[in-house]
């Protein structure tokens, strides 16, 4: 399969303005479609993307990488592609890793393949590594199967297998949801190796405002299956209101 004709790349982006051009230019030198969501920055995270040849999805304000994701992915599958990869957009994801995804998916038949970062654990900082590895840990109990990286971003999906699934969260949780949901619907997940690499910068969650809400999630549907209606409408309102593309000023 011609991976780089039916895969886009989405980047749900807050403030990446530092980053997010040099990534783009390394994707499209890959000739991948890269669908950019600027969830409400307030840098120049939308022109250094669009100068380096993104589709930039804007949404006018901060809504969380949750809701962006699934406006990306949404936007990917109107664009005709069958499949997407998800990456952050601080740089912290290599696209020197994205064959080993497609290698994978093509192997095993697999839905979703998850990066894992554990092979290169200790260089996360502490209580990353920590954070990560008890969430997994929950997750795996709640799945009967050992899920090593549970909240990694960077991921292969099918956009056909993703139109199936009611995921609601709009937040940091999404990775927990998406993965059970998944797996409840009967599709296969692998994991693949990949690169740990920024490991000092910032990240964007918020340690008790995110932690509250992924046990909320947790507690009110963590626990049971996640199939469920088509989110379709909601995704098409979605694009419609974040659709206009960004320009470059000269």
């Amino acid at each position: 399969m011609d991976w780089a004709a039916k895969c886009a790349v989405v980047l749900p982006c807050f403030n990446e303005g530092v980053t997010i051009g040099r990534l783009v230019g390394a994707l499209r030198q890959r000739r991948l479609r890269v669908i950019v969501l600027d969830d409400g920055s307030t840098d120049d995270t939308a022109v250094r993307a669009a100068e380096q040849g993104a589709r930039v999805v804007p949404s006018g304000h901060n809504r969380g990488k949750g809701a962006a994701l699934q406006t990306g992915l949404g936007t990917a599958r109107h664009e005709g592609f069958d499949w997407a990869l998800t990456m952050d957009g601080d740089g912290q994801h290599q696209t020197e890793d994205i064959p080993a995804f497609w290698r994978r998916a093509a192997e095993t038949d697999a839905r979703l393949v998850i990066g894992n970062r554990m092979p290169h654990a200790r260089a996360l900082p502490p209580l990353r590594r920590f954070v990560n590895r008890w969430l997994s840990r929950q997750l795996s109990r709640r799945a009967g199967r050992p899920l090593p990286d549970s909240q990694c971003g960077f991921r292969l999906l099918e956009l056909r297998a993703w139109s199936g699934l009611a995921l609601r969260t709009e937040h940091f949780e999404i990775e927990s949801e998406m993965l059970l949901a998944f797996l409840d619907a009967g599709h296969r997940i692998e994991f693949v190796p990949i690169q740990v690499v920024g490991a000092g910068r910032r990240s964007k969650i918020r340690p008790v405002a995110d932690s509250w809400r992924w046990f909320r999630w947790w507690r009110t549907a963590g626990r049971a299956p996640a199939l469920g209606p088509v989110r379709r409408a909601a995704t098409e309102r979605e694009f419609a209101h974040g659709s206009r593309a960004v320009k470059v000023r000269a």
